[in-house]
């Protein structure tokens, strides 16, 4: 599966587990801010998205791996991701 794909699954599985009506893959750009200025998210939102994504692509998403940075836009995440199934693919 290429980066593209998993990018476009995570934006929606953001409008699917969030409920966010109006929204869709298209109106999120890869690199938009989810948190704050950006998408506006917050930590509740943030844990249903680990929820999510754990569930999607059958990884273990560690607190250390949780971060900031790693939460910052959809790029991010498609990274964090596509680094979890390659480990545990090895």
């Amino acid at each position: 599966m290429g980066e593209a794909d998993t990018k476009g699954e995570i934006k929606h599985l953001i409008i699917e587990a969030l409920n966010l009506d109006g929204m869709t893959v298209d109106s999120i750009g890869e690199d938009d801010l989810l948190f704050e200025e950006g998408l506006g998210l917050d930590s509740v939102d943030a844990l249903e998205i680990v929820v999510s994504l754990e569930k999607a692509y059958g990884v273990k998403i560690e607190s250390e791996a949780a971060n900031r940075e790693s939460f910052k836009s959809v790029s991010t995440l498609a990274a964090l991701v596509d680094q979890l199934r390659d480990s545990s693919q090895s």
